[in-house]
């Protein structure tokens, strides 16, 4: 199995299979599995005549387009290894990814070339510019169309996703293609009913006719874009991007019609909200959204009034909320208007004792979120991190990032958040994630995030960093007096910035360091 199961290998079946059938779509090209074959293979060829090999990291600085799945799949057939980029990262945060990552080669858009080149340090060697002035095209239309030899891949080549070091300096988190695969990338199973393939020979039976249209709004820089697009390609679906990456409600809503988009990939509120109040807005018959089926979301919260005013609008929609991490890969969904988060997992993720040891439902103990079987091998040279974030307990191999839950009667899973973003306040430990979804409900609040501030008495206070909807003012009064019907006491906040502009990462995910900074400076902390 080990031999076979390998991402390229695994496309290159689909490719197969369903050659003619549109495989990506982007604001200015639109490729058939076919198509996008010939344009990796040309890519793939050209690297080798670079001297990319196996082994060889090459990072990607890419906005959402074709160029992004190509530069993955081309390092794949060759048996490079693909490294996401932070299209956000300043000069000397490129020089550390850079260097930690022992880039060689390098695709980037042009708009970030001065940057890159700027951090570029002595091991990067090969740089392919992305654009109407780069040379990306012509080194395309110069190089062979034939694939490349296969005879070396094996399901231990390397897939890396650098995390977004949201907590410290970011860090490559190493994955085995076969365990990639069944941990996040659908493993063959592209309806997700529990029934993954065993050998690639089962694939092109499990390609369904007609395929999905997803529409991907994440970066692709952010794992979880990765992992939808390649649950898609795997089940010989097509993938849509938006133009540039950038997330326009109007867009995508035109798209969803446009493209008879089925599934549609979010991050939390941050997305949500301003699709929901553009569909609001317009005039009836303005966007057709009826083939979309669901509504995936992940990476962070989506608040039950939000899935009540999709619901509203989107009536025949599912909402579907999902979790994991790039350590993890997914771990569990959950469907439903609840304001807890509370997730039916799979059969490889557990809840752990500090003996890890399962915490017992019910007992309302607080443990680790655990997973086993299809994991990574650890970070990319950082053993000390590695061991710190993996375990093995009497012969079982766990990955414990970070997250923090309880275990309810039934077995179902309560995610409280990350420990290291936990606020403690006079001994009790608060986790904003809970917080942010109490204060999502209120009418006035157009986004929220929860950090924890000095304080003299209790060493922290929950401070709620809050953008309010247009035109509305918020006091603190105000929003305890909201939020004690719904969490308790010790989590309400005890104080309020007020920010005109949330500043979130790039995929929606909370950016608490930026959060805490601003509260501390408002409230001259």
């Amino acid at each position: 199995m080990t031999a076979r199961l390998n991402l390229a290998n695994l496309f290159e079946v689909v490719v197969d299979t369903v050659a003619q059938r549109d495989a990506l779509v982007a604001a200015d090209r639109r490729l058939t599995y076919a198509e996008l074959d010939e344009r990796i293979n040309r890519l793939a060829n050209h690297l080798i005549a670079q001297g990319v090999g196996p082994g060889d990291h090459m990072g990607l600085q890419l906005v959402n387009g074709t160029e992004y799945v190509e530069g993955m799949l081309a390092a794949f057939k060759l048996r490079a290894v693909p490294v996401n980029v932070n299209y956000r990262y300043v000069e000397n945060e490129l020089k550390y990814l850079f260097d930690d990552a022992d880039l060689v080669a390098l695709l980037v858009n042009e708009q970030f070339a001065t940057s890159a080149r700027a951090a570029a340090g002595p091991k990067l060697r090969h740089t392919l510019v992305v654009g109407p002035d780069g040379d990306y095209e012509a080194a395309l239309a110069a190089a062979s169309a034939q694939r490349p030899d296969d005879s070396g891949r094996t399901g231990d080549d390397l897939y890396c996703v650098y995390t977004g070091g949201t907590t410290g300096m970011p860090k490559g988190v190493m994955w085995r293609h076969e365990d990639i695969f069944f941990g996040a990338m659908g493993g063959g199973d592209p309806m997700q009913m529990g029934n993954t393939i065993k050998t690639p020979d089962e694939l092109p039976s499990r390609i369904p006719d007609p395929g999905l249209t997803a529409l991907a709004t994440p970066p692709l820089m952010h794992a979880s874009a990765h992992w939808t697009a390649f649950s898609l390609f795997f089940g010989g679906g097509t993938v849509v991007f938006t133009a540039n990456g950038r997330f326009d409600p109007s867009e995508i809503l035109t798209l969803i019609g446009q493209e008879k988009v089925n599934m549609l990939v979010i991050v939390g509120d941050a997305m949500a909200r301003p699709l929901a109040d553009e569909l609001a807005a317009a005039e009836p018959g303005t966007y057709d959204t009826s083939s979309l089926i669901v509504i995936g979301s992940g990476g962070a919260i989506l608040s039950p009034t939000m899935k009540e005013q999709i619901g509203r609008l989107l009536p025949t929609t599912m909402i579907v909320d999902g979790f994991g991490s790039s350590e993890t890969g997914v771990q569990g969904t959950r469907a439903g208007m609840s304001d807890k988060p509370m997730f039916s997992v799979n059969e490889q993720t557990a809840v752990l004792d500090d003996d890890f040891k399962p915490i017992e439902p019910g007992s309302e103990q607080i443990g680790r979120l655990a997973r086993r079987g299809h994991i990574p091998l650890g970070y990319y040279n950082d053993p000390e991190k590695t061991a710190k974030t993996f375990a093995e307990v009497d012969g079982v191999r766990w990955v414990l990032p970070g997250d923090m839950a309880r275990v309810d009667a039934a077995g179902t899973v309560v995610l409280l958040g990350r420990g290291s973003v936990s606020i403690n306040s006079g001994g009790e430990k608060i986790f904003p994630e809970e917080v942010e979804a109490a204060l999502k409900g209120h009418p006035d609040v157009f986004d929220a995030v929860v950090v924890g501030t000095p304080d003299a008495r209790w060493g922290e206070k929950v401070t709620a960093v809050i953008q309010p909807r247009g035109g509305a003012t918020l006091s603190l009064d105000d929003v305890q007096i909201f939020c004690r019907d719904r969490i308790a006491g010790y989590k309400v906040p005890r104080a309020v910035a007020i920010v005109d502009e949330m500043v979130r990462s790039p995929s929606g995910k909370a950016d608490y360091r930026w959060a805490k900074e601003f509260a501390v400076s408002a409230l001259g902390e």
